[in-house]
């Protein structure tokens, strides 16, 4: 063999080990994790996997990673989980129906979690009747994170008071926390001027998008998805959107990816989980007869995962 070959041979080998190590690294899993309850949330959270958005497979055999303990009535409804500026996951939920707090643990790997705290973000409202669907979001410029959820204070907003389910009538308030322990004061975050739940922000293109339900009952029932966007991710917020989706719906969470925006959603009457898709945030298609969920995931979070973490799960 002459030299020339010799060159031209060791050239293959490069060429064949390269080709190798790409497709090894390309192969690797990725995609989406969905953090859901089932029933009343009584036996807590539950974790789906999907690669593509689409179809989800149960983890855990559909079995719960974390029983609920915070709180009077020990519920673990509506789980938010996002991953932290510290690579930590960090998770709140709704404790219960009535309660003045909300339920907070964090975990490193979604399989081993922090004993549970409840979180008074709203005891020192004396006749505040609830905390619903708390939601978190890291603001890495200023390592905070910003907890906020939905509740009712009868009188507060009298005009929209007799508009809802017995007496309910929402509005969005919010905390921010570097370590979970000290919490700000709370304050007023979003009031569209209606009763409004189950609001989630994601960023893209230099601005906050915030997707909400109206929650509106009366003198004729809206039930909803709506949107509104800032500049700030304390806002102020713009007026809310026209509907972006059918009625009776609840429970928002959204991605955005090269084929845009996806928002799911409870479709609770029907005991189906649905979704829209998007690319400019003002046209959107219904694409619910794509997705396949497990059987009685109800509304939660869905996130992206790094291949790691999807690894642990698949090697269990």
């Amino acid at each position: 063999m002459n030299r020339l070959h010799f060159y031209a041979g060791w050239t293959l080998v490069v060429i064949f080990l390269t080709s190798l190590f790409l497709t090894c690294r390309t192969t690797e899993p990725s995609g989406y994790f969905f953090a859901y309850f089932k029933g009343n949330g009584e036996d807590g959270l539950h974790l789906a996997y999907s690669p593509d958005g689409f179809q989800w497979k149960a983890l855990h055999g559909d079995s719960s990673f974390l029983t609920p303990t915070a709180g009077t009535d020990k519920l673990m409804r509506d789980p938010c989980i996002i991953l932290g500026g510290d690579g930590q996951y960090h998770m709140v939920w709704t404790v219960s129906w009535n309660e003045r707090g909300i339920g907070y643990a964090s975990s490193p790997d979604l399989i081993h979690w922090s004993p549970q705290r409840y979180l008074p973000v709203m005891e020192h409202e004396t006749t505040a009747r609830n905390c619903w669907a708390p939601e978190l979001f890291y603001d890495a410029a200023s390592d905070d994170y910003l907890i906020y959820w939905a509740t009712t204070i009868p009188g507060r907003f009298p005009e929209t008071d007799s508009l809802g389910d017995s007496g309910y009538n929402h509005r969005m308030y919010c905390t921010t926390t570097k370590d979970f322990v000290y919490l700000t004061p709370t304050r007023l975050f979003y009031d569209p001027g209606f009763n409004v739940i189950d609001a989630t922000i994601q960023y893209q293109d230099n601005q906050y998008v915030l997707f909400f339900k109206n929650e509106t009952l009366l003198p004729v029932a809206e039930k909803n998805l709506r949107m509104a966007t800032s500049n700030h991710l304390l806002g102020p917020y713009t007026k809310a959107s026209a509907p972006i989706s059918g009625n009776w719906v609840e429970g928002p969470t959204a991605t955005h990816s090269d084929s845009g925006w996806i928002v799911y959603f409870d479709r609770y009457r029907e005991h189906q989980m649905g979704a829209i898709i998007s690319s400019d945030l003002i046209h959107w298609t219904d694409v619910s007869n794509r997705l396949h969920f497990p059987e009685g995931a109800r509304h939660g979070t869905v996130f992206p995962v790094p291949s790691k973490t999807i690894l642990q799960f698949i090697n269990q």
